[in-house]
């Protein structure tokens, strides 16, 4: 037990110290949260798991040494697991504008998967009681493990998080492009619109001109005729006007 103990903390330990490195990069102060939130939640993990384990190895003699106990036991490890390290990281990534939805189960089932494979092919040195380094090469292959478990899935937030950054500048872009052309159209309207208003002012001013130009006349007109002038030139008037 001590030697699966040993290579479970040389693993998790190292995979999300990797992961911490990296992520400060790109969360900035959150990330330096990122190694002790996951190290709480693995501890957290196995207060829960280590008792249902207990419980089904006696009351239900679940052997955790054969098929298919071992199985059993291996899978509620890795649900309850999963659960607290998605939730842990989930309260981190939220707390940022480029919060990947999918990052945190994906990562614990990557981290999960990994460490099971490990133990799997590790098995037959690893060992339940005695000196937890008796297996210092295992130790080091999960410490390896680890660290490129860590290092991949750290770039591969990076990568993820600097892609929704550039789709967030982008999508900025193309709004302050729409509300430029938005504003333009507005102010060309508002242009249009006032010229259409001087040109009918015109058009009013002119109307109300001429009316007021035939009205006179027309008022002359009656003028000389009822005063019998006969030197007025209608003809010559029309003309003018």
């Amino acid at each position: 037990m001590l030697d699966y103990l040993t290579a479970s903390i040389a693993f998790w330990m190292t995979l999300f110290g990797v992961q911490e490195s990296l992520l400060e990069f790109r969360l900035g102060y959150l990330g330096r949260y990122w190694f002790l939130a996951i190290s709480a939640s693995l501890l957290l993990s196995f207060l829960l798991s280590a008792p249902i384990t207990i419980m089904l190895i006696i009351k239900f003699a679940v052997d955790p040494f054969t098929f298919p106990g071992n199985v059993i036991l291996c899978a509620i490890a890795a649900v309850i697991f999963g659960v607290i390290l998605s939730l842990a990281q989930w309260l981190i990534l939220r707390q940022t504008e480029m919060t990947p939805k999918v990052f945190a189960p994906i990562n614990t089932v990557i981290g999960i998967l990994v460490y099971f494979i490990l133990v799997w092919f590790n098995e037959g040195s690893l060992e339940w009681s005695g000196n937890p380094f008796s297996g210092w090469k295992t130790v080091i292959i999960f410490l390896a493990g680890g660290a490129i478990t860590g290092g991949a899935t750290g770039k591969a937030l990076d990568f993820y998080c600097e892609r929704v950054e550039q789709r967030l500048i982008q999508l900025e872009r193309d709004k302050v492009a729409r509300e430029t052309r938005e504003r333009e159209r507005i102010e060309i309207e508002r242009i249009e619109r006032e010229k259409q208003e001087i040109e009918k002012l015109e058009r009013e001013a002119l109307e109300r001109k001429r009316i007021s130009r035939e009205i006179a006349l027309e008022e002359e007109r009656k003028w000389y005729e009822e005063n019998g002038d006969d030197d007025f030139d209608y003809e010559d008037e029309d003309d003018e006007e």
